[in-house]
């Protein structure tokens, strides 16, 4: 049941719930808040002396943005990270679990909509476009890089110090240029040569420039780059419509 801690005044202070409380009111299980505890991702209010454990109303807070942030199937060590960060947000981090949450309403609809027509009409014009989940994670990896909180976001604040308005201008325009040459053979097949010649240039430049860029992270900018939003569009106009898709499939294939 839970308890209440009293003031001076004998008035309610706050809330505490007890472990099988927590549970019961959020179907998390109690082996999972307990691993919580473990991992340091979230830890109660306070311990009683038999060493139960009692949550207040933070703590359940906490817990909501966790269960958000997993319903978004981000890992639990990238959900500590974030939360650990000293520029959290919970209003920031609320705004973005939203629109992740409404792309992947989107997302789930289009699938709904594609299982409809199959049962219909029969398998008859095969389209798998519903299954593209690219927006949705261009925009997860947007919000976890917003947090600071991966290695690669570190090494990019230390090259970053000491650079003048003038110095990250040349080195945006770097980027520009070599998307241009992108563009220049956007019509061209992303596995040929001059493509794949392209790719690694890229990748050699965002590693000095910006942060060792290893095959795992180019694949997810990839994805990023024809994820729609201003992404696609920046890209786009500095070589051309599709320019964005075609590097995106270049680095894909480089990737493999």
């Amino acid at each position: 049941m839970m308890t209440a801690n009293k003031t001076s005044a004998g008035r309610p202070a706050c809330t505490l719930w007890r472990v099988n409380e927590v549970s019961k009111l959020t179907g998390v299980s109690i082996r999972t808040l307990q691993y919580y505890d473990k991992i340091g991702l979230l830890h109660p209010a306070k311990y009683t002396e038999a060493g139960y454990r009692l949550y207040d109303d933070a703590a359940l807070e906490t817990l909501q943005q966790i269960l958000l942030f997993r319903e978004l199937e981000f890992p639990l060590k990238d959900i500590k990270k974030i939360i650990g960060s000293p520029d959290f947000d919970r209003s920031k981090a609320l705004e973005q679990q939203i629109e992740l949450l409404k792309l992947k309403k989107e997302h789930i609809e289009k699938l709904i909509d594609l299982a409809i027509g199959i049962k219909e009409t029969g398998v008859k014009q095969l389209t798998f476009d519903a299954f593209d989940t690219r927006k949705i994670d261009a925009y997860a990896a947007q919000a976890k890089a917003s947090w600071g909180t991966t290695p690669a976001y570190k090494e990019f604040e230390e090259k970053s110090k000491g650079r003048t308005k003038e110095d990250n201008l040349k080195i945006h325009q770097g980027m520009i240029d070599i998307f241009a040459e992108f563009g220049k053979i956007r019509e061209r097949d992303p596995a040929s040569e001059e493509a794949q010649g392209l790719v690694k240039k890229l990748q050699d430049y965002i590693t000095e420039h910006m942060y060792t860029c290893t095959k795992e992270i180019l694949k997810g900018l990839g994805k990023m780059y024809a994820g729609g939003g201003d992404f696609t569009k920046n890209i786009d106009s500095y070589g051309g419509e599709g320019t964005a898709v075609f590097a995106s499939r270049a680095i894909e294939i480089y990737c493999r």
